[in-house]
C-alpha cells in the first residue's frame, strides 16, 4: 500500500489539514495518508502543545467516517523530540510491505536541510509538495518529488488558539466535533 505521511502537530488540527488530506487522496497515486500527531517538534516549544493524546482525539474526531485517512500516534512511543527520519525508518523497519512517502508544504520542503539526516530523506522517500503562499519552490530534478496545487485556506493552529483565548468563535475553522471538544475540555483558553 502506498502511504503519504502528513507530519504535524495539530495544535488543534482544522480545516486545512483536512482540506490538504483529501485533496491529496484525491489527486495522488497514495492509497491511505496517515496524520502523524507529534508530541514534541524539535522546532517548536513543547509548552505551548496540548497533550499530545488530545491532540490525536481531535486528529480521530477530525476524520472520523474517512477510509483513506488515519490518525497515528506512532510517535509516541519514540524518543523526543521527534525527528521525522526517526519516524520514517521506524515504519519502514515496522511495515516493510508498505511504501511510505511524505507530504509537507513548501515552507517546510524549503527548511527541509535543516533536518535531522535531511539527505536520507530527500533520497529515500518521496516527497509530496503543496504549495503555500510567499514559499514558491521549483521541482527538484535530483528528487523523487511532486508539486501540488492543493487547495489552501489561511488557516492557522496558532490563530486557532488566539480566538479560543480571545472568546472569538472557530466555527468553519475547525470541524465541528474538534470545536465541540475544545469548548467542551477549554483548551487553549
Amino acid at each position: 500500500m502506498k502511504i503519504g505521511l502528513y507530519f504535524g502537530s495539530f495544535n488543534p488540527v482544522h480545516t486545512g489539514h483536512c482540506i490538504i488530506a483529501s485533496h491529496i487522496i484525491n489527486h495522488t497515486e497514495l492509497d491511505q495518508v496517515w496524520f502523524i500527531v507529534s508530541p514534541h517538534n524539535p522546532f517548536k516549544k513543547s509548552s505551548t502543545l496540548l497533550n499530545e493524546y488530545h491532540r490525536l482525539f481531535m486528529v480521530q474526531l477530525a476524520i472520523e467516517g474517512e477510509l483513506f485517512l488515519r490518525a497515528s500516534d506512532v510517535e509516541f512511543g519514540l524518543p523526543k523530540p521527534s525527528y521525522t527520519v526517526d519516524t520514517l525508518v521506524y515504519l519502514h523497519e515496522k511495515y516493510a510491505q508498505h511504501e511510505f512517502s511524505m507530504i509537507l508544504g513548501s515552507d517546510g520542503f524549503r527548511n527541509l536541510h535543516k533536518w535531522k539526516n535531511a539527505k536520507l530523506i530527500r533520497s529515500d522517500y518521496k516527497l509530496y509538495v503543496y504549495i503555500r503562499p510567499g514559499f514558491p519552490v521549483e521541482k527538484d530534478p535530483d528528487l523523487n518529488m511532486e508539486l501540488l496545487d492543493a487547495p489552501l485556506l489561511l488557516i492557522s493552529s496558532t490563530h486557532i488558539r488566539e480566538y479560543v483565548r480571545e472568546k472569538k468563535s472557530i466555527r468553519y475553522l475547525v470541524p465541528d466535533k474538534v470545536k465541540d471538544e475544545i469548548e467542551k475540555n477549554g483548551y487553549y483558553r
